[in-house]
């Protein structure tokens, strides 16, 4: 039987795929988040040129805890965006929105190993729901009634949440 050659980017995820199937769901880990939004853009090194924009509404059911995206540069090795921690952070302070950039650390290809990282940049803004409990404390943080709705920037004006 022929073995399957992985290649150093592949060897690098394969791992990374196993910690994100093994992790519990958004909704296990976090049982007052009651959805998640994301929109992101992938910019270049320079900051200057967007290779692509997503807003993403999140399954918090069904996605797993350990919350990663891609690098876009399609040679990236050891690279990509892990929002774990910040998820996890924005939850534990209830917190409804949270905004923030991220550096790929991977390196930029095979040949720039150990010399030259990827440096793509990650920008992303975070949109945060709770359940009634959860809802109160954020607005007793944020200044909001739990009736009150939360908005945080789309690609399309505004996107509206409501409790």
């Amino acid at each position: 039987m022929q073995q399957k050659r992985f290649g150093a980017r592949a060897e690098y995820r394969e791992p990374e795929r196993q910690r994100v199937k093994d992790s519990p769901t958004l909704t296990e880990a976090f049982q007052k988040l009651k959805s998640l939004t994301v929109e992101f853009e992938h910019y270049d090194p320079a900051g200057t040129t967007r290779n692509n924009r997503v807003k993403y509404e999140v399954n918090v059911q069904n996605v797993k805890s350990v919350f990663r995206f891609d690098c876009t540069n399609p040679e990236c090795i050891g690279g990509d965006f892990d929002l774990t921690g910040p998820i996890a952070e924005a939850v534990a302070a209830h917190k409804e929105v949270v905004q923030g950039e991220v550096v790929c650390k991977g390196w930029r290809s095979r040949t720039t190993i150990n010399t030259v990282h990827c440096n793509s940049i990650f920008r992303r803004t975070v949109g945060l729901r709770y359940g009634a409990l959860g809802l109160r404390l954020a607005g007793r943080q944020s200044g909001l009634s739990a009736d009150r709705t939360a908005s945080f920037p789309s690609s399309r004006g505004r996107l509206r949440t409501s409790g």
